[in-house]
């Protein structure tokens, strides 16, 4: 059954909710976890599931997720398995760049009808959960559905936020509504005992679909205007067409904005955390790296991820993600927050010579205070740098960083010199 099955990636849009991140890379592409990319999360889920093949569908900003998917997702040359990119490319039929979630397959159709499938499953590139589509692709088997939606259980305050659906006893859905602001008595469904002792009394979509080859097909064809599967097309098949609620109930998060991002990450580093990287059966692939251990000196760590290749001699981290090659200097405390880290080491000749200067290192010196901040990578952070972010600080986009929800964004590859304090 599961080789019957097609994976296909959403790449998204600018992602300006979780700008500065990307303003030089797709949301996709965005560093997770210390060593991970977005990307990384629904392609692991793919593989663990038995889907071998996938399409990732790209547009904006793609040269480091190109980049990353070449490195990274390499097969048996004896086997069927592949991660291939699909850009947006202009053909005779085409002349523009996707317009939506469904434009975009639709303009990739050509390429990927090429393959044998009879499911084809449609996934968000930037969303963060281990899920089994095992089970989803047999309960749509199963119920004759031509369409299955993953539905995840959310509480009224979260309802606002989702497209939410109503389903029947046979967990049919009979209608939708987008991002209801009003009126949300007439949209409680019954999701079980345990979901509803949690206020969790709304179907949201997860934006998971699993789709019939040749139903897609046609849908696609018969309404070119319609760009969206969210807002059009999937509003339109629960009228007329047999469309299958799947109910998850695990840990699950959008990955829509600098909070949500900032919150995900740090919620990593929890004694037990909702979303485990340390599952056998849920293995997080990534690119392989042949990066040295980290080495700490001097360093009380307190809920700390630490990836590979770091250098820390930072007086205290607590409650941070260290990302690979991160470098922390003397006396240097970092508290809530995310250091991305960097993609090279600084030779010890470059090093003389950049200090002999009075230039800031790639990394964070001595006797800094890192609170409430994300760090992107290559940053040159220099000594005596203080960063407090808080709700004290007003949100704003500068030249070297921004403030969003009092989250402090050190921007990819900027300097700050010693004694900057933000």
């Amino acid at each position: 059954m599961i080789d019957k099955v097609l994976g296909v990636i959403l790449g998204g849009g600018q992602g300006s909710r979780l700008s500065p991140l990307t303003q030089t890379r797709s949301k996709p592409a965005v560093p997770i976890a210390g060593k991970y990319r977005l990307v990384d999360i629904p392609i692991s889920n793919c593989l663990n599931s038995g889907i071998h093949r996938m399409f990732v569908l790209t547009q904006f900003n793609s040269a480091s997720l190109n980049k990353h998917i070449k490195n990274t997702y390499h097969f048996s040359h004896f086997s069927t398995a592949f991660v291939d990119i699909l850009a947006a490319e202009q053909t005779v039929q085409n002349a523009g760049w996707f317009q939506g979630t469904a434009d975009a397959v639709r303009q990739c159709m050509h390429h990927i009808v090429s393959h044998e499938f009879d499911y084809i499953l449609i996934l968000s590139g930037d969303q963060l959960y281990q899920m089994d589509f095992k089970e989803m692709i047999e309960k749509h088997i199963e119920a004759n559905a031509e369409i299955t939606i993953a539905t995840i259980p959310v509480t009224a305050k979260d309802a606002t936020d989702f497209g939410i659906l109503k389903a029947d006893e046979d967990n049919m859905i009979t209608s939708f509504t987008e991002k209801p602001k009003t009126g949300l008595e007439d949209w409680v469904s019954d999701t079980g005992e345990e979901m509803q002792s949690e206020g969790r009394n709304f179907l949201a979509s997860m934006g998971i679909y699993v789709f019939n080859r040749e139903y897609l097909i046609n849908i696609l064809n018969e309404n070119e205007e319609e760009k969206d599967f969210g807002k059009e097309i999937l509003p339109r098949a629960i009228e007329n067409s047999r469309v299958l609620s799947y109910q998850y109930e695990g840990y699950w998060t959008d990955i829509g904005n600098i909070s949500s991002f900032f919150e995900a990450n740090l919620g990593l580093t929890d004694e037990i955390p909702k979303f485990n990287m340390f599952d056998s059966n849920h293995t997080i692939f990534t690119r392989a790296r042949m990066l040295p251990p980290s080495k700490i000196s001097g360093t009380t760590l307190e809920k700390a991820i630490i990836a590979e290749g770091c250098i820390v001699q930072a007086s205290r981290v607590e409650h941070a993600v260290l990302g690979i090659r991160a470098r922390i200097g003397k006396h240097t405390v970092v508290t809530n927050a995310y250091i991305m880290g960097s993609d090279r080491y600084q030779t010890l000749e470059e090093i003389q010579s950049e200090t002999s200067k009075g230039n800031a290192l790639i990394g964070i010196g001595d006797r800094c205070y890192i609170n409430n901040a994300i760090i992107d990578k290559n940053c040159r952070i220099g000594n005596d740098v203080k960063i407090n972010g808080g709700s004290h600080l007003e949100d704003g986009d500068f030249e070297t960083y921004a403030v969003k929800d009092g989250i402090v964004v050190v921007k990819k590859g900027a300097v700050l010199q010693s004694g900057t304090v933000i």
